[in-house]
């Protein structure tokens, strides 16, 4: 039975990868969890404790070869290949997505942008021209799409995702409000929730 891994350790495997990214540029070939931890902030006994949900990593006393444990994390997270996004929505967010640049250098290749609003269509965003949500099943039907990006309004979001469901998205980046009934992996990400988190935070003076 394959083990279950906490959701913050997946989050946090992100950040490891982005940190070894920038160690191996300054040219640091071998690092420890210590190393590691100081530079994100947390404990190096949490570095080793992710880790080890994935097998065994580096060598005592010696620590991580950079290189090879960023490719090991390439293979855990699945960045060791390019994925093609779509953005559904293109209004403020989902243009600003769409427009990201930082997405193709970490192999998160947008495609292709859609709004159902007509007076949004033909708009160019980028290098992208966003098409009507109408001409989606024609795209599937001409491209590799694995990943969705939501950023349609609450109203709207579960008639999105029945249709990507139906249409073979593997997985979907959800901006809407709303918990989204699906059987496909989905990330929420509610932006006023860590303006929230961050005012709870200054309130009661907690780093």
């Amino acid at each position: 039975m394959e083990k279950k891994i906490p959701r913050p350790v997946i989050k946090r495997l992100g950040l490891y990868y982005r940190c070894l990214n920038r160690l191996y540029d300054e040219g640091i070939e071998y690092v420890a969890s210590k190393d590691i931890a100081e530079r994100l902030g947390i404990k190096s006994s949490q570095v080793r404790k992710d880790l080890s949900y994935f097998g065994e990593f580096g060598k005592r006393g010696v620590g991580y070869n950079t290189y090879e444990l960023m490719e090991r994390l390439e293979d855990i997270i699945g960045v060791n290949k390019y994925w093609n996004v779509i953005v559904i929505g293109a209004g403020n967010i989902g243009s600003a997505i769409a427009n990201y640049e930082g997405l193709r250098k970490e192999k998160f290749n947008v495609i292709g942008i859609f709004d159902a609003d007509r007076s949004k269509v033909g708009r160019k965003i980028g290098r992208l021209t966003v098409k009507h949500f109408s001409e989606i099943d024609d795209f599937f039907k001409k491209n590799i799409v694995e990943i969705a990006v939501l950023a349609v309004p609450e109203n709207a979001a579960q008639m999105v995702v029945d249709k990507l469901e139906e249409l073979g998205i593997k997985g979907i980046v959800n901006f809407a409000p709303v918990k989204l009934r699906t059987n496909i992996p989905v990330e929420d990400v509610d932006i006023t929730l860590s303006f929230k988190s961050l005012s709870f935070k200054i309130e009661r003076n907690i780093e």
